[in-house]
């Protein structure tokens, strides 16, 4: 939905100059129906006549939906557009307005982002809701004596409590057993010449309370967790003790492929190593109780010794607290995640933010006796990836994104084989597609892309055929199959809306590889019929606790004995069935966005482009979509300018998380 200004006169929302309050304003507002209640709220209880007040309270609302904990005052003052993602048109406008709201203030400043102290800094500091203990609103961060951010509270209070329970954590040290040493070497072998950073991340995670440990794809994130789970298991057993610990991921695919991992790296530990090391990882929902209600509830403090989280970059800002809130002060807490990935969904960045140190991690391991350790000495980087070695094209291509080597890109990009044009026995581990692809008849997908579709889930469709004729049935061996097959191959686009984007692109993938919803096809009554077939891929997009799936758990539609049901893996190697009829909150995913596609990885990757450049477009969301492929990357590029575009872009959402961590002055 999107707001005029002239449509809130009441709000003291001031007016574009020239405009009067019943004639077309000259532009629209990205203001949600959310941001206008919060006004609406905030004026029931105590109006205010300032005008720019009602503004800012409809931007810290509008930020907060768009990702950011805050409304950063002086970034809306010397770069607004960029901070607010708003059109050359809409910043004039809200030039013209402020300066015109402020003028009988000050005739001689007629630009109100050209004055020489912040006056969006100075107008906040009476605004009446962030007034007192309890108001809606907080101001935080004094620069200069003026405030530097505004927060909802909650927002604040969120990251408050992540920074106080780190503080604490850094300073609660742990023995270090005298045979660490011993124990070491017989999980990592003698020490090389050069540092081995998993060897590292062990050793830092025994000695404090918390460590992060960061890195890309391949890196042995989780192959590190199994060692150091053996490591203090085996320290506890020495004790005459067995370790509580609690695996768990942002989403039940996260979780899933963790407890896949963890399992595949207990077989390489040494003989009597993995005793007592648990192999299932929950969802963090589960783990922390955490439901819509979960903030009118105090937070379950856990039974453990010691928690590991996986895609660490996944958990927003009120997610993390909850965690910190949750996990006792004398247990281990490691995360685990890579820093350059994209931020979580929701509001924050706290993952970035809290690997801002990364930079100034070193390999020294030695134990404190009385000071409090500091995060960056509790970070831990792994440098070197297992599956894109030095000569990975796709390892290549991630690492120049994240440089933002744009001008390198371009260059390699005219080098890219194309596809259609290799000789049929050659293989390469990254390819585009050509231009001429990009031609929709009647919108209908270009005849050699339907193809070559085709060709990626080739394996999926041949298990799939049997499957389509009438009076099939599928047992739990086949949907297993099924699943594991289809996810070898997987389109990763950009956008949900548009001709590029997921929804466009899931209506005519179906129809491209031979799977309709015709009723012929789903074998439903004509009262019955939706949008349920045979093969039919579903993504759960909501935590459903009745049927214990969890949001990014990923099923198909296949025939049984009673009708069409949707598989899910059950996490222990079976099959969950359940009735399409009780899943009210899936989607199809024949093609997803990258941000869902976080936490998994598919063999073969399509990476799908816009035509066009768009706010989401930034190296963050490149990188995490070429790094979910394992061996093949496909570009499909309408537009490679968008590419480069894109490279150039980052990420970036206000907070104060790491300014209370890594320089409090500020």
């Amino acid at each position: 939905m999107s707001l005029q200004l002239s449509t809130l006169p009441k709000f003291n929302v001031p007016q574009p100059a020239g405009t009067s309050p019943t004639s077309p304003a000259v532009v629209s507002w990205p203001w949600t129906p959310l941001d206008v209640a919060w006004l609406k709220f905030l004026n029931s209880h105590q109006a205010s006549t300032h005008a720019l007040h009602d503004l800012l309270a409809l931007l810290v609302s509008y930020q907060m939906g768009r990702g950011h904990a805050c409304l950063d005052l002086e970034l809306l003052w010397q770069d607004p557009a960029h901070l607010l993602d708003l059109s050359d048109a809409q910043i004039n406008v809200l030039k013209q307005s402020t300066s015109q709201s402020t003028s009988h203030a000050s005739e001689s400043h007629p630009d109100l982002f050209s004055e020489s102290v912040n006056p969006w800094a100075e107008a906040v500091q009476t605004m009446p809701w962030a007034m007192g203990e309890h108001s809606p609103m907080v101001l935080s961060q004094q620069r200069e004596g003026l405030p530097r951010r505004v927060y909802l509270r909650r927002a604040w209070q969120a990251e408050q409590s992540i920074q106080a329970a780190i503080q604490v954590r850094l300073a609660t040290h742990f023995q270090v057993p005298q045979d660490t040493e011993e124990k070491l070497k017989a999980l990592f072998g003698d020490e090389a010449q050069t540092t081995d950073w998993q060897r590292v991340a062990c050793a830092k995670a025994l000695r404090a309370g918390i460590t992060l440990i960061t890195g890309g794809p391949g890196t042995g994130k989780t192959t590190t967790v199994v060692r150091l789970l053996a490591l203090l298991q085996r320290a506890a057993k020495d004790q005459q003790q067995t370790l509580r610990i609690h695996l768990a991921a942002p989403t039940g695919k996260a979780a899933s492929r963790l407890s896949a991992s963890i399992q595949s790296a207990l077989a390489s530990l040494p003989e009597g190593w993995a005793e007592g090391i648990p192999s299932q990882a929950v969802t963090l929902h589960q783990l922390l109780q955490y439901n819509p209600d979960a903030a009118a509830r105090p937070a379950p403090i856990l039974a453990t010794d010691l928690v590991v989280v996986d895609e660490a970059s996944m958990i927003d800002l009120e997610l993390m607290a909850r965690l910190m809130a949750c996990v006792p002060a004398h247990a281990r807490l490691v995360l685990l995640g890579d820093k350059d990935q994209l931020a979580s969904v929701e509001a924050g960045a706290v993952w970035s933010q809290l690997c801002e140190g990364a930079a100034q991690s070193d390999d020294r391991t030695q134990a404190h006796c009385h000071t409090a350790y500091t995060l960056p000495e509790q970070t831990a980087v792994l440098h070197v990836s297992r599956r894109f070695d030095a000569h990975s094209a796709i390892g290549q291509w991630a690492k120049l994104i994240n440089e933002g080597q744009h001008e390198t890109l371009k260059a390699r990009w005219q080098t890219l084989p194309i596809t259609g044009q290799l000789p049929a026995d050659e293989s390469t581990d990254i390819q585009r597609w050509p231009e001429a692809w990009r031609d929709r008849s009647q919108g209908a997908l270009h005849p050699e892309v339907v193809n070559a579709l085709k060709l990626g889930w080739t394996h999926w469709l041949s298990e799939l055929k049997p499957l389509l004729q009438t009076g099939a049935v599928c047992d739990n061996l086949h949907a297993l199959q099924l699943l594991n097959s289809f996810s070898e191959y997987q389109v990763l686009c950009a956008l949900r809306q548009g001709a590029w984007g997921v929804q466009a692109l899931n209506e005519r993938i179906a129809g491209a590889l031979g799977l309709s919803t015709s009723r012929e096809k789903s074998y439903q009554a004509p009262a019955a019929q939706d949008a349920w077939f045979v093969g039919r891929p579903v993504m759960v997009t909501r935590n459903d606790y009745h049927l214990n799936l969890m949001n990014g758990d990923v099923g198909q539609c296949l025939p049984t004995a009673n009708g069409l049901r949707v598989a899910f893996p059950d996490g222990e190697g079976g099959v969950r069935w359940v009735l399409p009829s009780r899943l009210d909150a899936v989607e199809t995913v024949w093609a997803m966005t990258v941000h869902k596609s976080q936490g998994s990885e598919y063999d073969h990757v399509l990476m799908v482009l816009p035509d066009r450049d768009a706010p989401v477009l930034t190296r963050e969301l490149l990188y995490t979509g070429v790094t979910r492929a394992k061996s093949k990357l496909t570009w499909w590029a309408p537009n490679p300018a968008v590419l480069f575009s894109a490279v150039r872009q980052r990420v970036t959402r206000s907070g104060g998380l790491a300014d209370g961590l890594f320089h409090p002055a500020k």
